[in-house]
């Protein structure tokens, strides 16, 4: 038999005013997978990934994450899911572990201070426990954002640019951090990202989308295949200004 998605939409629509951000937009992601949502701005990736997380009502159409449906029933599985946004600020004036463990009592977490700890040493965030959110350089945001996404060890976990304003070798750490922990965990993870070469080496799948719509969803082997280029930026390009449809 089949698994049933983790997460899947059906229909799924989102209207702002006269303004359509999501249009009709159908998926299914499968477990342990990790996928790509990509598109320019304003393609309506913040939005799905704002109704997956129960954030936003859709309009119309259907969301299920781990097969409840985020509409009526969120609070059923919220604490098995995470997100990271290296955009989202902590409050400033909490320190590291005060805000970890925070979102620690939160999600549940059982033994916190020691998950805190496991945290620190894998993403090397020890030093930076005590010291106020607001003190942090861009790069340690990223990272303690990061630890705060992993802290219940969630099977889902949504990522809006995970390894923003990082160095080269500190973002390579991380991406290899979370393909262990897909691996380890058997997680779910659906991925935001303008960085093509993240998406190249994390992603089993991509799903193209413009003006609200899935425009393309293939493996980025075949979507470079498709498109007949070198680069997934090529790709993207071409999918975000509308220069040139996939060959049918």
């Amino acid at each position: 038999m089949t698994a049933p998605p983790t997460i899947e939409t059906v229909d799924l629509v989102k209207d702002y005013g006269p303004v359509r951000a999501v249009d009709g937009l159908t998926l299914a992601i499968a477990k342990g997978s990790t996928t790509a949502l990509l598109g320019g701005n304003g393609a309506g990736k913040s939005t799905t990934i704002g109704m997956i997380m129960g954030l936003v009502l859709p309009t119309s159409g259907a969301v299920r994450v781990l097969g409840t449906d985020m509409v009526r029933r969120r609070h059923d599985v919220l604490h098995r899911m995470n997100f990271e946004s290296p955009y989202v600020d902590m409050p400033h004036r909490l320190t590291v572990r005060q805000n970890l463990k925070v979102f620690g009592m939160l999600y549940g977490v059982a033994d916190i201070a020691g998950r805190i700890a496991e945290l620190a040493g894998a993403l090397d965030l020890t030093a930076l426990l005590d010291r106020p959110a607001g003190k942090l350089s861009a790069g340690q945001k990223t990272r303690v954002a990061l630890a705060k996404a992993l802290v219940n060890e969630p099977e889902v976990l949504l990522l809006d640019e995970p390894t923003a304003s990082l160095d080269p070798d500190t973002a390579d750490w991380i991406r290899s951090h979370l393909e262990a922990y897909r691996d380890r965990r058997g997680a779910t993870i659906l991925l935001a990202s303008h960085n093509m070469a993240e998406v190249e080496r994390l992603c089993d799948r991509v799903v193209m989308l413009r003006q609200g719509r899935i425009v393309d969803d293939a493996s980025p082997r075949e979507l470079l295949a498709r498109y007949g280029r070198s680069t997934l930026e090529d790709v993207f390009l071409d999918v975000a200004r509308g220069r040139r449809e996939a060959a049918q």
